[in-house]
Parts: structure tokens; C-alpha cells; sequence
């Protein structure tokens, strides 16, 4: 009688997926070529991460500037910022401003989501990609397009001025900077919302039906409580980036002495004459913990989600609810959002390009002129500008997707004991405000030994190192779902033809997430080519991008030449998302 016996197991390399037998590659100081790559994909994530934040840390406890020698550690800087800078009025500004900008984005994109997805809509199809629209136009242009309509000398200010007498708002105001960055933000909750609508089980609200309830019903009781891990999603991510953001506070509240967290590091940092940065650390410090902390709330939040699990394995397509009369009144809400929220003011301000003088006191057909297009492709620094925005903005988008698509592999597709802090370290940027991150690396970049620092700071490559790591959050998210949705049994597949770990990403991984890839660096050039704060710190006039430019010709009163770049961004956006959109059409995994 013939027995049958397994054959002795195999040992599994560090870093293999599974326990097919081990392919034969050469080890170096006994560590295979996969563990090299993983622990570089660790090390050098986590000094991009660091380099911001230790030494805004260390600047927080020091008596002097960072680069002195001789510094002593206490906490002084601590007790000045509340006791001498006035920043209790900054702490509750910024609340305000933040839990103000959170609630009317909600307020914009929840029912918007509702009405557009799980209701017989008219136009459904338009309104839900023209919810998406002001994604694509920085907050720093719909700022200035809101003054040139709604601020107190703006066109539909005077026209409602001369019809009642007065204007009954106030754009340079707390409620007014939230509601201009409300608009600007609400395209993030509604996607959110939207998303989980799509995917969401249409038989619960079937048995409403059968149970007698009316559409309305239906959707207060049914359809909006399913949204709750979406808004609260959305909701802490609106409010962090209220925290964060610069551009609206800075055109709305400096002017009339409203400071936030953001304006108060920007006033005491770069505008001041001589700047205290051990207050400026300790600032930066505490606005760092707020979003580290809402960061983390998120994520314990979102890790009590599965008791609101409603796509289960039975497929069932949505029934959309009519709501009569009440659908109109939503086209009419989500009109009155796309063009008077958006629309009109981007429209206003390509007008004002085209202007000597935009002013509800003269027909400005009148003054229609391109002298605004010709200073600025008349004066080098200005063309400077739009070059250095393209270039950070193409090398940095490539760069860092490459970047994700490693660390997505290495946190999702392998067994690397690090795997999880690579992810945890991917991620993290996403609670670093970008006015922080120009502060950190700031320091980080003097306090470099050999003078390499200098060599760094004021460049393009500065720029790309502050832009590209704000930016790493937003690839890395995008990269990941595709290739979550690869199966195991390619990778196993690969194994058993001899590749190790690399050899199967170079071979089967890579071409696969190609696609992926290509959305991740569309994403992240918007991103970037919108982002500035950063470079507010780190750029100098040889690296100034269309944001610093535009800020600094505002400040100069040169509107018309701002309008002009604004109008640029616009456009190199909108050529670029279009054409992606045709290159990458019929990519559904992109």
C-alpha cells in the first residue's frame, strides 16, 4: 500500500506574498532586492513627512530663530501667543469661519446629491457634472470673482444697491468668507454623497414604498440617514480645509482686521518686518494638532461605518422618487448654486480681463481692450510665472505618482512589516495645512548643513518637494482602489514563474494600474497647478507661480492683470482636464 506524503515546506523570502517557491535573485547584506525597496519607499516617505514637521516642532520651544546657534529650549513662545498676539480672537475667528464654511457645504451638496441621484431630475445629467465644476477653479480665482460681483463696489452689488436702497451683505465679513469658500468646497461632500447614493441598496427604499410612504418620506427617513458616514466624512475634511485654507480670509478678512489661523501666519511670518518665529512656531503647532486631531476623529468615525452597510451581494438598480412640483424647486436651487455661485463670477472676472475699467459707473464694452494680456506676456517675471506653475505642476504630477503607486504596493501588495506605517505616512500630509508645510520645509531647508539648503530653497525643486507632498494623499487615494481590484491570484501567478516581488510588479503590476497611473497625474496636476500656499515660504522671485503673482499684483491693484492670469489658470485647466478626458476615455479603472 503506497503512502502519500507532502513534500518539506520551502522557506519564504522577506517580503514574498505568499509560500510558492522562492524565485533566486541576488541577496545584498543578506536582504533580498525587495526589502531594499520597501524599507527606501519607508525611509524616504517618512523624512518628506518629518521634514516639516520636526522643525516647526523644535522652533515652537526654542528662544531664537531655528538657523542661530544657542538656542534654549522653553515655553515662553507658548505663553506669548496667547498673552501678546491677540490669538485667542484668531482661535475663535477661525471656528467660526470653519464650523460656518462645514455647515453651509452640507447644506449645498447633501440635498444637491439627493436630488441629482436618487430623484427624476430634469437635466440630471448636466447638473451633475456642473456640480463638479468649481473643483477645478482654485479658491484664490472664485475669491477674486466674488469681489468683482458681490463685494461692496461689485456689479450686482450696485444694480441691487440702486434697486433697494442697500446691499444686504457683507462679502468682507465671517459670513461672507464662508460662504465663498462653501461654494469652493462643496463639490467635495456632494462626490461623496453622490458616491454612495450610486452604490447604495434601492430595495430599502422600495419596502418604504410598499409600506405607503410618499417620496418625501422616503427620502428623510431612508435615503439621507444612509448618507451619515459620507457627511461626516466630508464634513471633517471641509472643516480642516477651512482651517487651512489662505486665499478667501486673506482677500476678505485682512482688509477689515478679521484674522484666521492662516492670515495670522501669513501677517507674522511673511509680511512682517521682523518676524518672532518662536510664536510663529508655536502657531504653527497647535494649528497642526487641530487637523492631526480631525484627521484621526475621521478615521475613528469611519471605523464604526459597517452599521451603516446598505450594498450587500444582490444587485438592485435605484428607482428614482418623483417629487412633482418640488423637483423644480431643486433645478432652480442647484441653477442659482452653478451660475451665481460659479458661473458669473468666473465669467466676471475673464470679462475683467478684457477691461481697462470694470465699473458699474461706465459701460465697460467701452474699454474692451487685451492690454492686460499684453503686460502680461510683456513682462518676463509674469511669464516666468505660468512657466514655473507648468513646470511644478507636470514634473511634481508625475513624481509623485510614481511616488503613490510605489506606496501603494508596498502598504496593499505585500508583507512587509512596515507596510501600514507606509500607508499611515502616504496619508499623513493630508493633516499638514499647506501654509504649515511652507513654514516647516522653510526651516528645514536652512537648518540643512553644508550650505545645501541654500541650494534648495527659492527653486523649482523647493516648490515641487511642498507642492508634490501636499499632493501625495490625493495620488496615493487615487491609485489604491485600482489596485485593490487586481486579483491576488496574478501575483501568485508571477511567483510561480520565478519573480520575486519586484520582478512582478515591473512584468504584471505595472501595466495593469497604467491606466490608474494616468488618472493619478491628471488629479495631481489639477491639485497642483491650483496649490500656492506652500510656495508663499518657499519661492523667490525667480520661482514665483501663477498664485504668489497673482497675490502680489492684488496687492498692487492691478486687477486687470490679475483677471488676466486668472483667466489663464482657467484655461490651461480646462485644455488639460479635456484632453486627459479624451486620452483617458473608456479607462473606467482611471
Amino acid at each position: 500500500m503506497a503512502v502519500l506524503t507532502e513534500p518539506p515546506p520551502r522557506a519564504t523570502p522577506p517580503g514574498s506574498s505568499s509560500t510558492l517557491p522562492a524565485p533566486r535573485y541576488r541577496r545584498l547584506l543578506g536582504a533580498g532586492r525587495e526589502l531594499w525597496v520597501q524599507y527606501a519607499v519607508l525611509a524616504f516617505l517618512a523624512v518628506l513627512v518629518l521634514a516639516p514637521v520636526v522643525p516647526t516642532l523644535i522652533q515652537s520651544v526654542l528662544d531664537r530663530p531655528l538657523y542661530e546657534v544657542g538656542g534654549i529650549f522653553t515655553p515662553d513662545n507658548y505663553v506669548r501667543l496667547f498673552t501678546e498676539s491677540g490669538f485667542g480672537t484668531v482661535v475663535l475667528n477661525t471656528a467660526l469661519f470653519a464650523v460656518g464654511t462645514t455647515v453651509l457645504s452640507l447644506v449645498i451638496a447633501v440635498p444637491m446629491a439627493v436630488l441629482v441621484i436618487r430623484t427624476k431630475l430634469p437635466l440630471g445629467r448636466v447638473f451633475a457634472g456642473a456640480m463638479q465644476w468649481p473643483f477645478f477653479i482654485s479658491s484664490l480665482i472664485l475669491g477674486f470673482g466674488w469681489i468683482t460681483l458681490y463685494g461692496p463696489a461689485g456689479f450686482v452689488s450696485t444694480q441691487v444697491r440702486a434697486w433697494i436702497g442697500t446691499v444686504p451683505w457683507n462679502l468682507y465679513s465671517i459670513p461672507g468668507m464662508a460662504i465663498t469658500e462653501a461654494v469652493a468646497l462643496a463639490p467635495i461632500a456632494y462626490v461623496f454623497c453622490a458616491n454612495a447614493l450610486r452604490t447604495s441598496d434601492a430595495s430599502l427604499e422600495s419596502a418604504a414604498q410598499v409600506c405607503g410612504a410618499r417620496p418625501l418620506r422616503i427620502l428623510f427617513s431612508v435615503v439621507i440617514p444612509m448618507l451619515r458616514p459620507p457627511m461626516v466624512y466630508s464634513s471633517i475634511l471641509v472643516f480642516s480645509m477651512s482651517v487651512e485654507t489662505l486665499s478667501v480670509p486673506l482677500l476678505y478678512g485682512q482688509p477689515v482686521g478679521i484674522s484666521v489661523f492662516s492670515t495670522f501666519l501669513y501677517t507674522n511670518g511673511l509680511q512682517s518686518i521682523d518676524p518672532d518665529y518662536g510664536v510663529l512656531g508655536a502657531a504653527s503647532t497647535l494649528i497642526l494638532l487641530v487637523t492631526v486631531g480631525l484627521v484621526t476623529a475621521q478615521a475613528k468615525l469611519l471605523g464604526q461605518a459597517q452599521r451603516f452597510v446598505s450594498v450587500r451581494g444582490k444587485a438592485t438598480r435605484p428607482r428614482r422618487l418623483d417629487l412633482g412640483r418640488i423637483t423644480w424647486v431643486g433645478v432652480v436651487a442647484i441653477a442659482v448654486y452653478v451660475v451665481f455661485g460659479a458661473l458669473l463670477p468666473v465669467l466676471g472676472l475673464v470679462f475683467r480681463s478684457f477691461t481697462l475699467v470694470f465699473t458699474p459707473l461706465q459701460n465697460p464694452f467701452q474699454t474692451v481692450t487685451t492690454a492686460n494680456y499684453e503686460r502680461i506676456f510683456g513682462f518676463d517675471a509674469y511669464v516666468q510665472s505660468i512657466g514655473n506653475s507648468l513646470i511644478v505642476a507636470g514634473v511634481g504630477a508625475v513624481v509623485v505618482s510614481a511616488v503613490a503607486v510605489l506606496a501603494v504596493l508596498v502598504s496593499k501588495r505585500s508583507t512587509f512589516r512596515f507596510r501600514k506605517l507606509v500607508e499611515y505616512l502616504a496619508l499623513a500630509p493630508q493633516a499638514m495645512p499647506g501654509i504649515i508645510v511652507g513654514i516647516g520645509l522653510f526651516w528645514a531647508f536652512a537648518y540643512l548643513p553644508f550650505g545645501l539648503g541654500g541650494l534648495i530653497q527659492g527653486t523649482l525643486v523647493a516648490l515641487i518637494i511642498g507642492f508634490g507632498l501636499r499632493a501625495l494623499p490625493t495620488g496615493f487615494g487615487s491609485i489604491a482602489p485600482s489596485v485593490l481590484q487586481i486579483g491576488q491570484e496574478l501575483d501568485d501567478a508571477a511567483r510561480v514563474s520565478g519573480a520575486d516581488w519586484v520582478q512582478t510588479f515591473t512584468s504584471v503590476m505595472g501595466r495593469l494600474i497604467t491606466p490608474a497611473f494616468a488618472g493619478a497625474v491628471i488629479l495631481t496636476f489639477v491639485t497642483m497647478l491650483k496649490e500656492y500656499s506652500p510656495a508663499i515660504f518657499l519661492a523667490s522671485a525667480d520661482s514665483n507661480i501663477i498664485g504668489t503673482t497673482m497675490l502680489e499684483l492684488w496687492v498692487q491693484g492691478n486687477t486687470g492683470s490679475v483677471a488676466a492670469l486668472a483667466t489663464i489658470q482657467i484655461v490651461i485647466t480646462a485644455a488639460f482636464v479635456g484632453v486627459a478626458g479624451l486620452l483617458m476615455k473608456g479607462h473606467t479603472d482611471a
